[in-house]
């Protein structure tokens, strides 16, 4: 077999993923490859030095990609949990949203000192994993300053709830220095492992961030038990500050066009637990529009619909075809195949229970099968159910992963 350098790896993978994400048979199935807490593990890291030392991830991220390769990453970019409302506070202003936008991280953490988001050697342990716990930041008598103004509102009332050190102006002061210096730390962070990345073989693939307007609302302003209540007690507030979000959700968004990003990764959280009425009523008409706004901006969009999507699947077939990829967690893969086919690249399919608990042969089992029904027709990437795998994951079942894609994966 011939060898290949790093640059001829990158551009046949980065090939075979546009392929799919076109709706293309490619040469194989793209696999978009594990990540997460076993990063670490397999580094012989914490979980706290992982999220606040930046020497050591960058290396467990290198040293885990190199034995275990897959043909798109993300692990650069998901090395912590965000604050929703952050980037959406500085919307008018491009270059601040660049930078509050890679604040995924648990120096951030420590700068603003939020109360959304607990880390480890911090809050939790040092050997657990950074967690999202939301909270109350909105009252409901406050949904019409969200309306008249969402980004005064989100900048002046809700970051300062939100975060311990922008309560007070000479707090806030502070913090955002110490961001701004902070900032330039992540970003060389982030641009290092992508470089590391490249000379190993893999593409680089720019992309933003995107939101559905309820799951804003829902995680950063009322909590989602808040949020489901006041559907039913303003449903009327709920929509009116919904269609007021999408503005700031695309100017933050867009951002990061002018470097070149051509996705916008959208993960959904409140999708699963609404019935297919408020579904169609609250929160599709809106998460819709940023896709198709995005769409025009010539960005396709990255969907990860989390949880179980099955009642709402139909609804993907309104948007265009080729309008992105819908990512799932734990709706069939099969199926979403089969009512999609032609119109958007599916991506997932693999278990993070079967790569954690099961055994190479059930993995390579698993995968034939698979590939057997979802490959014909192109417009595939196989992924994990979830991106980010415990610290005990069998490494190898994460081989046996790699090689059933190689082995059942060609068209």
């Amino acid at each position: 077999m011939a060898f290949k350098t790093a640059e001829e790896l990158a551009k046949e993978r980065l090939t075979r993923i546009e392929a799919a994400i076109n709706l293309e048979e490619p040469d194989r199935v793209p696999f978009s490859g594990v990540g997460g807490d076993v990063i670490a593990a397999y580094a012989g890291i914490t979980q706290y030095e992982y999220c606040f030392e930046y020497e050591k991830t960058r290396e467990a991220i290198v040293k885990f990609h190199k034995d275990f390769p897959c043909d798109w990453s993300f692990a650069a970019g998901f090395t912590g949990v965000g604050i929703p409302p952050l980037s959406f506070a500085f919307a008018d202003y491009p270059d601040v949203v660049m930078a509050t936008g890679a604040a995924l991280y648990g120096t951030v953490h420590d700068i603003l000192k939020d109360k959304c988001t607990r880390y480890p050697g911090r809050e939790l342990d040092v050997v657990c994993s950074p967690q999202f716990i939301g909270g109350t930041f909105m009252q409901p008598e406050e949904y019409d300053q969200l309306i008249e103004d969402p980004v005064t509102f989100l900048a002046e009332k809700i970051l300062p709830r939100v975060c311990s050190n922008l309560e007070t102006p000479q707090k806030a002061m502070t913090a955002m220095v110490r961001l701004g210096i902070e900032s330039q730390r992540l970003l060389a962070f982030v641009l290092g492992v992508t470089k590391d990345l490249e000379e190993l073989g893999f593409p680089s693939i720019p992309f933003t961030l995107g939101y559905a307007p309820l799951d804003l609302i829902g995680d950063g302003l009322r909590d989602e038990v808040n949020l489901m209540l006041d559907l039913k007690r303003y449903p009327e507030k709920v929509k009116m500050a919904c269609k007021a979000l999408i503005e700031p959700i695309m100017k933050a968004g867009l951002a990061s066009k002018s470097i070149g990003a051509k996705l916008a990764f959208i993960p959904l959280h409140l999708n699963e637990y609404l019935s297919p009425k408020l579904y169609k009523e609250f929160y599709w008409p809106y998460l819709k529009e940023v896709i198709l706004r995005f769409l025009d901006e010539g960005i396709k969009s990255f969907v990860f619909f989390e949880g179980r999507h099955d009642a709402h699947l139909e609804t993907i077939l309104e948007l265009p075809k080729g309008w992105g990829i819908a990512y799932f967690e734990k709706t069939d893969v099969r199926k979403a195949k089969k009512l999609l086919e032609g119109h958007t690249c599916v991506m997932g399919g693999v278990p993070v229970s079967l790569i954690v608990s099961g055994t190479p042969e059930k993995i390579d089992a698993y995968v034939k099968n698979l590939l057997d029904e979802v490959k014909p027709g192109g417009g595939f990437i196989l992924a994990p159910s979830v991106g980010i795998a415990p610290k005990d994951t069998p490494l190898e079942n994460i081989s046996a992963l790699i090689e059933a894609v190689e082995k059942y994966g060609k068209y």
